[in-house]
């Protein structure tokens, strides 16, 4: 899509959409007039199962198990990449990362571009349907004027624009030269000494009270718990009684966790909270990177971590909440991916979605049942070098060139093809595949069909 072709379909869609008003909820209530506002939470390198709710025993996550309590949460929910760039084009663009231009990571460097700009992006589609559009926190979709979130569609924007910053000083340190990182509607701005996570719910606080006049989408990149692990010093004191480095790990999932409650008790404040739809995810399961230590979060029964396409790299705490409109304590086992959140978002909100392609689905249904079939028959990924790439058709998963992995205290061996039966082994520790290679003969040519369609 040029960008004059993007240009007149978001003028279209803007006229579509702002003459739509919402006729009904999935409990069949009228809904209000007024659009809903939407926030939605992106963290990062978050473990699978480092949520209370999600099966963590040694964390304290008060706030996202309240708004599993007021909400939905889904067991077998998706990213579209074990790395961050393209886990956050895929949820931007409601297309997998190859379709969304951004295969791997992108620059961390000024000057540097990232997603291609003929994207279309769900802010895109909320400000031409007459939304205010705001991003907080980290980026790292591009670092050029057009690539930055000012140029992709957000009205505004505060934050980093590459991959991590140090908490307090807001520099990059992780490839020289080191640089400052901190950013207000594409102008270098400074607060040193101030932790990014006071400032981050300061800047969502601000965006809501000027904005809750009118409908507004809030997309709210936590940029934890990513290296550097700097939780608050209440949180520190704690953990103290953990092993490292799962006692820094968990300060930051806890110093997080106290923050996304902030936020939920402004809008409760505020009278929002009942026409707020609230989304939050992770972008993909937990490092084990020297930098954060070797490790720290957890991905339970889940074989893998960030960088791989086991479950344990792709499988990602999600929970939706909309008091009123969602079903509250809740939980779904459908399978489900974050491509999905750009047409559900339009759905609750009566838009229209893109009419270019996009890969994403709607998962209103399965949000309303637990007997709702998942809209995606298959599911693919792939690294940047597509070297490790994975699908799954039904229960059936198979991992290609799938890295060795540590687990539960002995070494599982990288494997050319790992068969899996989710269903009857979501573990991912009993490869099949030399019993079953009709199966992934099958996998394969399914993966070698949607590789050649989606790089067109």
């Amino acid at each position: 899509m040029n960008k004059q072709t993007r240009r007149d379909f978001l003028k279209v869609l803007g006229l579509t959409a702002g003459s739509l008003i919402i006729t009904g909820s999935v409990s069949g209530k009228r809904r209000a007039a007024r659009k809903p506002n939407v926030i939605l939470i992106f963290t990062d390198d978050q473990g699978t199962i480092d949520v209370n709710c999600y099966g963590s025993k040694d964390l304290y996550t008060s706030n996202l198990d309240r708004l599993a309590k007021e909400g939905t949460r889904f067991t077998q929910f998706y990213v579209g990449a074990p790395v961050c760039s393209p886990s956050r084009a895929a949820l931007m663009t409601g297309r997998y990362p190859q379709g969304a231009g951004v295969p791997g990571n992108v620059s961390s460097q000024p000057g540097h571009t990232g997603m291609p700009t003929e994207q279309i992006t769900i802010a895109e589609m909320m400000k031409s349907a007459g939304y205010t559009t705001g991003h907080v926190g980290k980026w790292h979709l591009g670092y050029t004027p057009e690539t930055m979130p000012n140029g992709q569609g957000y009205d505004s924007s505060f934050g980093h624009m590459g991959g991590c910053i140090d908490n307090y000083s807001h520099f990059f340190y992780w490839s020289g030269p080191n640089r400052h990182d901190l950013w207000r509607n594409g102008r270098e701005v400074w607060h040193d000494g101030e932790f990014f996570g006071d400032l981050m719910v300061d800047e969502c606080k601000k965006f809501i009270n000027e904005n809750k006049e009118q409908p507004f989408f809030l997309y709210w990149a936590i940029n934890m718990p990513h290296y550097p692990l700097q939780g608050k010093e209440k949180w520190r004191k704690k953990y103290q009684h953990l092993d490292t480095p799962r006692r820094m790990y968990a300060a930051f999932i806890s110093t997080m966790d106290e923050m996304v409650g902030k936020i939920i008790d402004h809008l409760d404040e505020s009278g929002l909270r009942e026409n707020t739809l609230i989304i939050y995810l992770s972008d993909h399961g937990h490092s084990v990177e020297e930098r954060t230590f070797s490790g720290g979060g957890s991905s339970g029964d889940f074989r893998g971590h960030k960088f791989t396409l086991w479950e344990g790299g792709l499988r990602v705490p999600c929970i939706v909440s909309w008091p009123g409109r969602i079903p509250q304590n809740a939980v779904r086992n459908q399978t489900a991916v974050s491509i999905d959140w750009m047409p559900t978002i339009a759905q609750y909100c009566g838009l229209k979605p893109p009419e270019h392609k996009i890969d994403g689905k709607s998962i209103v249904s399965i949000i309303d049942s637990p007997d709702a079939p998942s809209p995606h028959k298959v599911i693919h990924w792939q690294t940047n070098r597509g070297k490790h790439w994975a699908v799954r058709e039904g229960n059936w998963k198979l991992v290609h060139n799938g890295p060795a992995t540590d687990y539960k205290g002995r070494k599982l061996p990288k494997a050319e093809n790992f068969l899996s039966n989710i269903a009857q082994d979501a573990t991912e520790t009993n490869n099949i595949a030399g019993s079953n290679t009709d199966i992934v003969r099958r996998l394969t040519n399914l993966h070698e069909n949607w590789l050649s369609q989606i790089q067109k």
